[in-house]
């Protein structure tokens, strides 16, 4: 896989997390740098996490589905971006919590945002991608993302949060047919 599609992967999965960091940070009344980074490095850390655990999943049943891997990929792919723009169009983002919020519920929060990386994880068993780059970047790309989130929350508000999870869906979208393009067409 290209650099250019795992950096939008990247992003489209961290948009769940932005949205949830833009609520926190708009329930605070003061957002701090420290608990800022903090949120983002849990929700980083759990980020990467999940898309590799639905790597492992995919593995072990990609000698029974090898030959429709790709639509496979794409399908998921497709799916979670189309949920994700349905989500956001509904007005589900995620809503502001209390201003302290401990470490295991930030984690419960973190795994919420990325139950639609497991299922990438799952879908990119099928193709070929080193998946600890992938996760890594996805890592990356979230403790970013919702570091700002939760210092930009007071100042954006829900609605940005949601424009940024239609914009995930759509790229999730695009890096599903970019797969199946190179699989069809190349």
């Amino acid at each position: 896989m290209h650099p250019i599609p795992i950096l939008f992967l990247g992003l489209a999965m961290s948009t769940d997390a932005f949205a949830a960091a833009v609520g926190k940070g708009a329930a605070m009344r003061h957002p701090r740098w420290p608990d800022a980074a903090r949120t983002g490095l849990v929700f980083g850390i759990v980020e990467a996490i999940t898309p590799i655990v639905g790597w492992m999943l995919g593995s072990a049943a990609e000698r029974y589905i090898q030959d429709w891997d790709h639509w496979i990929a794409f399908a998921l792919l497709s799916a979670l971006g189309l949920h994700m723009i349905w989500k956001a169009l509904r007005g589900d983002a995620v809503t502001g919590e209390p201003e302290r919020t401990g470490l295991w519920a930030i984690a419960l929060a973190g795994l919420a945002t990325s139950i639609d990386a497991m299922a990438v994880g799952v879908g990119l068993a099928f193709v070929e991608v080193n998946i600890l780059v992938v996760a890594v970047v996805i890592g990356l790309c979230t403790f970013c993302m919702v570091t700002t989130g939760v210092l930009a929350g007071r100042a954006l508000g829900a609605l940005i949060g949601r424009r940024a999870e239609i914009a995930g869906g759509v790229i999730l979208i695009l890096v599903g047919m970019t797969i199946v393009h190179g699989h069809v067409w190349a």
